[in-house]
């Protein structure tokens, strides 16, 4: 099975506010970019993806994205993060409706693909299914198997919400860079220390961040 990953980014000027007390209103944008770009990039270097819809009604952003080669789509609800994701879904099932459909968070600077393809391995066996973040309060993937509504519920206690949607936890080990987002400072340590792609590397090294 090969998956539709749907990527949900907000305007970049009211991304990542937690990390005010790391970057500044000046930065924060060119970080969460940065986030997503290598979060995009690593899942589109998955075998186990077969394209990325990216959801965003931010201009920059989406320019940047498709350059590595998302497919961009309109954020035209306007209605946060659950609303973006159903409409990118059913976007992305219009078009194909038979088509395994996975969200993933736009903030795992960390992605390794292979990671990514063990997580959709394991997503393959249930109808829909989800991996709990580092914090195992959150969720970083939710999947739905073809002719399956993917019912987000991201936000707050995300796990608590999949779990009780029916979608199957997936408990798999080594598979961090797929469950490390990064909202904090300490979430940017945690995922500067597994390794970031080019461009977080670059953004992060115009940071101060205690302990790196």
């Amino acid at each position: 099975m090969r998956w539709t990953v749907v990527v949900p980014l907000k305007p970049l000027a009211r991304a990542k506010s937690r990390l005010a007390d790391t970057a500044s209103d000046v930065l924060r944008p060119g970080l969460a970019l940065a986030f997503a770009q290598d979060t995009v990039a690593a899942a589109l270097a998955c075998a186990a993806v077969r394209d990325v819809a990216v959801v965003t009604g931010d201009a920059l952003a989406g320019r940047e994205l498709s350059a590595l080669g998302a497919h961009i789509v309109a954020d035209e609800p306007g209605g946060g993060l659950n609303a973006a994701l159903a409409h990118g879904a059913g976007v992305v099932r219009s078009r194909d409706p038979e088509s395994a459909v996975a969200a993933l968070n736009a903030d795992l600077p960390a992605l390794r693909p292979l990671e990514l393809a063990r997580v959709l391995a394991a997503a393959a066996e249930f109808p829909r299914a989800f991996l709990a973040d580092a914090a195992a309060i959150g969720t970083t993937l939710l999947a739905a198997s073809p002719g399956l509504e993917l019912l987000p519920a991201f936000g707050g206690d995300s796990r608590a919400r999949h779990r009780a949607s029916g979608a199957a936890e997936l408990r798999l080990d080594a598979v961090q860079s797929v469950r490390q987002d990064v909202d904090t400072r300490d979430d940017l340590r945690a995922a500067l220390t597994l390794g970031v792609g080019p461009r977080t590397a670059a953004a992060a090294a115009r940071l101060l961040i205690p302990g790196q």
